[in-house]
Formats: C-alpha cells, sequence, structure tokens
C-alpha cells in the first residue's frame, strides 16, 4: 500500500429503521460498518454485513412486517480507522442508552451462515436460544456464549446491553481480509440471501418479543 494520514474530516453513519408499532422508544439495531481497507473492494470487511443490515430491513418492509419495537440499522463510519463512527454515535446518544435493547454485528464474513453468537446475561442467551430454532429449515441454530462478540457493539455491550454477532462458515474469511482479494466476486449471492434471512428473522424476533432481554447489570 502506498498510504498517507490525512486531515480529519467528516465522515457518517448510514441510519434506516423501521418504527416500533408499540414501542417506538426502545431500540433493536442491526449493523456492519461502510468503510474499507484500500487494497481490496470491501466485500467480506464489511460489504456482506452492511448489505445484509440493510436488506434485513427491506425485507421486512417487503412483507409489511412492524415488529413492536423499532429496529434500526446502522452501517457505522470509519470502523477500520478505530471505531470513530460508533464512538461518535454512543456519544451523540449516551442518555438514551438504556432505549437500546439489543445490538447486532455482522463483521466476520456473509459466507453460509450456521447460526449467531451472543455476550449477554444467561436469561437473555437461553431467549435466543429459543429464536434460534426458528432457522433450523436452513440449519443455523448454533448457539455460542462468548465474552465479546464484534468490534462496534462492543461499546453497547460494555453498558450491559446484550451484543449478537452473525456466525459463518467462515474458515476463508482470513484468505481476503485486509487484501486485494477481498472483491465482489468471493460473495455468494445464495449464502447472502441467507445471512439476510438469519438477520431479518433474529432481529425481526427480538424486536417484536412481549418481554425485553435482560441486560448485565453495571
Amino acid at each position: 500500500m502506498n498510504d498517507s494520514m490525512l486531515p480529519d474530516t467528516t465522515s457518517r453513519n448510514v441510519i434506516g429503521e423501521i418504527v416500533g408499532r408499540e414501542k417506538p422508544d426502545e431500540v433493536v439495531v442491526i449493523s456492519g460498518h461502510i468503510d474499507s481497507w484500500d487494497v481490496g473492494q470491501g466485500a467480506m470487511d464489511d460489504g456482506g454485513g452492511m448489505i445484509i443490515s440493510q436488506e434485513a430491513l427491506a425485507l421486512l418492509k417487503f412483507l409489511d412486517l412492524r415488529p413492536r419495537r423499532t429496529l434500526r440499522s446502522i452501517l457505522w463510519t470509519t470502523e477500520e480507522l478505530g471505531l470513530v463512527g460508533v464512538q461518535g454515535y454512543i456519544k451523540q446518544h449516551a442518555a438514551e442508552m438504556d432505549k437500546f435493547v439489543t445490538v447486532f454485528e455482522s463483521d466476520i464474513g456473509t459466507f453460509k451462515p450456521v447460526g449467531l453468537d451472543f455476550s449477554g446475561t444467561d436469561e437473555a442467551g437461553c431467549i435466543l436460544k429459543e429464536v434460534l430454532k426458528l432457522l433450523l429449515p436452513i440449519n443455523a441454530t448454533m448457539y455460542r456464549k462468548l465474552p465479546e462478540v464484534g468490534s462496534d457493539i462492543g461499546y453497547f455491550i460494555e453498558k450491559g446491553i446484550p451484543g449478537v454477532s452473525l456466525n459463518t462458515q467462515n474458515s476463508q474469511y482470513f484468505w481476503y481480509h485486509h487484501s486485494e482479494g477481498d472483491t465482489m466476486t468471493v460473495e455468494s449471492k445464495g449464502d447472502l440471501d441467507l445471512c439476510t434471512a438469519v438477520w431479518a428473522l433474529s432481529s425481526y424476533v427480538i424486536a417484536d418479543l412481549s418481554v425485553t432481554l435482560p441486560k448485565q447489570s453495571n
């Protein structure tokens, strides 16, 4: 790379949402980051995560499904340089953190999905396990509880908000990561459709639950 540091300038997160029908002030976030390493096209890191976070909302809108809570898609800016976009968002919404119910992030490749990774309370994890049973038809029911499940959403998890990350068959992720090989040719349309289905179903059900996922006490 022939990289260089340029002066700071303004960049922006990209946000879209379906406003909740009963609890519009409570928010479930699905997300990916919009920036990429400069030597490739950023397809796996993180174009796919960005696209499924957008397309999940488009799919639910097409199906005329509106959950109880607001479902918000956030495409984070400046993740690669140091999570700048999410830090700005957290600062701007500091007084509203108690309104965030769950945060989802896809940033480890959009290969064939196998399930979801989770960081949060055991009680919240049990609820997510039940949600994952709905994904049995596409064999994406794997549940893993981990201390960390994402880069951008780590700031929310630190505040006790349950975090969810897409888990895929990503053994080849680092073949392309931050390289000239990270181009659109490595994406599979079928896998992207399946990842979108996982994202849409799981986020919708969490946003539509009659109960709220228990949070970590800080």
